[in-house]
């Protein structure tokens, strides 16, 4: 049975180890904030000049003044700290962000990433995510495996670049993979419950090896 939305956030919560800077893309990548565990202490950073965003505030409880990356409203923590977007994106590009999840298009399997554009529709903007994936430390894409039934994960990516060579770790609905972003080689890694390689198989594009036990 394939991952849920938040079983994905779920599994990518996983990803993350105490101390951590980490910034959360749009999307799913959000919901990995409900899944930090207990007494792990992670700083989440917003390219808008937020570190130490809180959780997401309950109804009636909302301040319009504080949002994230994604205009969704957010709390703050008494650690929390603000500065100017010039500052937020001075600590991506200065490399002290140390993981950055995101949603995604396509995936390649050299670890090329298309996440920003589809040709001739409406873009508001190209976003954080190019200073993202060329900054930060490690980056973990969190998907759909494939949508109206055509594979994301790609020998080769055919939207626009987000960046080359910058993907880890792809976490979809349906499994784990893992990326030498050096080498180029997509490994099969964790598969979700009850999934079967040829699931995987039949909507997977990529050449990946696999080191996983089937289902």
């Amino acid at each position: 049975m394939a991952w849920t939305r938040d079983q994905m956030a779920e599994r990518a919560a996983q990803e993350l180890r105490d101390g951590f800077y980490v910034n959360l893309g749009i999307g799913i990548p959000t919901l990995v904030s409900n899944y930090i565990p207990p007494g792990m202490s992670v700083q989440l950073h917003s390219e808008n000049g937020m570190l130490g965003t809180g959780p997401f505030p309950f109804e009636g409880e909302e301040d319009p003044d504080l949002i994230n990356a994604g205009k969704q409203t957010v709390t703050e923590l008494p650690t929390t700290s603000y500065f100017s977007s010039a500052d937020s994106f001075g600590m991506i590009r200065g490399g002290h962000i140390d993981l950055a999840i995101l949603g995604a298009m396509q995936v390649a399997e050299n670890g090329d990433l298309a996440n920003w554009m589809i040709p001739g529709k409406m873009v508001k903007g190209m976003g954080g995510a190019m200073d993202l994936v060329a900054g930060v430390k490690r980056v973990v894409v969190v998907m759909e495996h494939s949508a109206k039934n055509e594979p994301k994960l790609l020998h080769r990516c055919n939207l626009p670049l987000t960046g080359t060579h910058v993907v880890d770790l792809v976490i979809t609905d349906l499994g784990v993979f893992s990326i030498d972003r050096k080498g180029g080689g997509m490994k099969l890694i964790e598969l979700a419950p009850d999934v079967t390689l040829e699931e995987i198989r039949g909507k997977t594009e990529a050449s990946y090896t696999v080191a996983v036990k089937p289902n």
